[in-house]
C-alpha cells in the first residue's frame, strides 16, 4: 500500500492507495505546533481502524504548501512507519511543463492538481481548488501548466467579514435554501454561495476568452462540497483529486526508474 498526504494550510489529508484504488482517508487540522508523535499516533490509529498493519506501507508520498509542520511529518513517518518519506519536487517531479515566470512560486498542490486533472479529463480545462485560498489552475491543450489566479478563500471571505463588521455575526458554511435571506445568517450564506457562483463564472469566462476557447472546469479541494448545489458550474467536482494525482505522480515515476 502507499500512503499519500496533502499538506494544506488548513488541513493535512492523507490517503492511502491499494492496486490504483483508494482504500481509506483522513484529515488532520494543520497546526504549525503540531508534534511527529502528534502525527504518529494519530496516523497509527487511523490504520488500527481499517484494520491495516503499517508495515503493509510500501511509500509514503508528501506534497505540502507549509515548510513548518515538514519537519515534525518527516520525522513521524521515519518513526512510526519506518520509511523515509518521498517529497513532491524533490524527491519526485511532477512531469507537467511550467508557463510560471518562476516556475518554484507554484505551490506543489496546483502542480499535482493539474497532472491529475490533464491526465484523467484532458485540457484545456481550468482546476479551481477551494482550500485556505481558491485557486484557478490553467492546463493547456497540451498538458502544460499556463498559470493561474488566486483568490481569497470561501472561510477566509466569511471570516473576514465577521471581523471587519462587529454586528455581524459567526455563521456556518452552508449553502441556503433560498437567494433571499429571511435573517442576518441566511443572507450572509446567500451571499457566500452566489458571490462565489459569480466569480467562478467569471474568472471562467475570463479564461476561455483568453484562450480562444470554452473551457470546462474541475473543482476539488475541502470546500467544493459547498458549491455542489450549484454543481452546473463544474463539468466534475472531483474530491480526491490532489490524493490521486499524488499516487498517479508516484507510480508513473517508478515505472520511469525500471
Amino acid at each position: 500500500m502507499i500512503l499519500v498526504i496533502d499538506v494544506g494550510n488548513t488541513n493535512m489529508e492523507f490517503g492511502l492507495y491499494r492496486e490504483g484504488g483508494l482504500v481509506a482517508q483522513f484529515r488532520l487540522s494543520t497546526s504549525r505546533d503540531v508534534t511527529s508523535d502528534e502525527i504518529g499516533l494519530m496516523t497509527r490509529q487511523f490504520f488500527a481502524v481499517h484494520k491495516i498493519n503499517h508495515t503493509d506501507i510500501k511509500d509514503t508520498v508528501i506534497s505540502s504548501v507549509v515548510p513548518q509542520v515538514m519537519y515534525s511529518i518527516m520525522s513521524a513517518i521515519k518513526k512510526y512507519i519506518g520509511k523515509r518519506p518521498l517529497i513532491i519536487n524533490e524527491d519526485i517531479k511532477v512531469n507537467i511543463k511550467n508557463m510560471y515566470t518562476n516556475p518554484g512560486e507554484v505551490g506543489a498542490d496546483r502542480l499535482v492538481n493539474s497532472y491529475a486533472a490533464f491526465r484523467k479529463y484532458g485540457g484545456p480545462l481550468i482546476i479551481t481548488d477551494f482550500g485556505t485560498a481558491t485557486t484557478f489552475d490553467v492546463v493547456g491543450a497540451e498538458g502544460e501548466y499556463l498559470g493561474g489566479v488566486i483568490y481569497p478563500g470561501i472561510k477566509v471571505s466569511m471570516n473576514a467579514l465577521v471581523q471587519n463588521a462587529s454586528k455581524l455575526p459567526r455563521v456556518e458554511v452552508a449553502a441556503p435554501d433560498r437567494v433571499i435571506g429571511k435573517n442576518t445568517a441566511q443572507s450572509m450564506q446567500s451571499g457566500i454561495l452566489y458571490g462565489y457562483i459569480g466569480v467562478v463564472e467569471k474568472i471562467r469566462d475570463e479564461i476561455s476568452r483568453e484562450l480562444g476557447q470554452k473551457t470546462n472546469i474541475i473543482a476539488t479541494g475541502g470546500l467544493s462540497q459547498f458549491l455542489q448545489s450549484s454543481a452546473n458550474v463544474f463539468q466534475v467536482i472531483d474530491k480526491t483529486l490532489t490524493l490521486e494525482g499524488l499516487y498517479i505522480i508516484y507510480e508513473e515515476s517508478r515505472v520511469m526508474k525500471i
